[in-house]
């Protein structure tokens, strides 16, 4: 089998086909890309223009649309990666897919494309409900936006072979996809600056590539900032894809062979 025709398999048939057959899900999907948007926009707006504004941050709603449209690729990312890794586990075929000619990796890299489409079409729903409520984006940052968004995937990938080394080995219980889909959104540099947080936890923000991918984002698409400024944060996503990568693919591996070894790669 061809890399078209498993990116044909996996997207399309094991992802698409399955995701809106059940249309009820689909559509509550969609409400839940759109719903947070107007959910902060409401409750945010009064307080969160005065916030962003004394911070140089701009706009709050300009601030939080692409915090939203851009999170979902580090926190879904993880947990769908982590969530079809258990699913296969209970179904009793994880053995197909990670015992294939493909191999462990492929399963993972492949899985993970179509939690990335999603994501991407998530965002832009997101982008677009921006520009209802009067965002306006800048064109010109739009290479360098494309620069970020593709280093968020490559460290959202390391994060998620982590996470898959952590189900591999524990089955349940996952701190790792918990505490992106759900710190994160606080810590992240998504709804509110990292300059708000008390010190010891904008060290944890620091230490996470989400709040410089978006840190330069927003730079980009909001107030069309040149490469010279926004180097600096392509520079640290750099050193986290260097870093997660590696490590993220060791420790999937390693934990793939130890649960083949001991007999457990499918216990549940």
């Amino acid at each position: 089998m061809n890399i078209l025709s498993k990116i044909y398999a996996y997207i399309y048939l094991r992802g698409f086909r399955v995701w809106y057959s059940y249309k009820t899900q689909a559509v509550l999907t969609l409400v839940s890309w759109v719903l947070p948007v107007f959910t902060y926009y409401f409750t945010g707006t009064a307080l969160g223009d005065s916030l962003v504004s004394n911070l140089g941050a701009g706009n709050y709603t300009a601030y939080l649309v692409i915090g939203l449209a851009f999170q979902g690729y580090v926190a879904s990312t993880i947990t769908t990666a982590s969530q079809r890794l258990r699913n296969e586990q209970l179904y009793g075929t994880i053995e197909y897919y990670v015992l294939a000619p493909s191999g462990a990796l492929s399963f993972l890299i492949y899985t993970m494309m179509w939690g990335l489409v999603m994501n991407s079409i998530s965002a832009i729903v997101i982008l677009l409900v921006g520009i209802a409520l009067g965002v306006t984006y800048t064109l010109s940052g739009t290479l360098i936006a494309l620069v970020l968004i593709s280093l968020l995937m490559f460290s959202s990938f390391g994060l998620a072979a982590l996470s898959g080394a952590v189900v591999m080995v524990t089955k349940q219980g996952n701190p790792i996809s918990v505490f992106y889909s759900t710190v994160s959104t606080l810590l992240g540099n998504v709804v509110f600056p990292v300059a708000v947080l008390p010190y010891y936890l904008r060290l944890v923000s620091y230490s996470l590539p989400l709040t410089w991918a978006l840190q330069g984002l927003r730079e980009a698409l909001l107030y069309g900032q040149g490469f010279s400024t926004i180097f600096p944060d392509i520079l640290i996503m750099l050193l986290f894809v260097a870093v997660l990568v590696p490590l993220g693919t060791y420790a999937y591996i390693a934990a793939f062979n130890k649960a083949r070894k001991d007999g457990t790669l499918s216990q549940y």
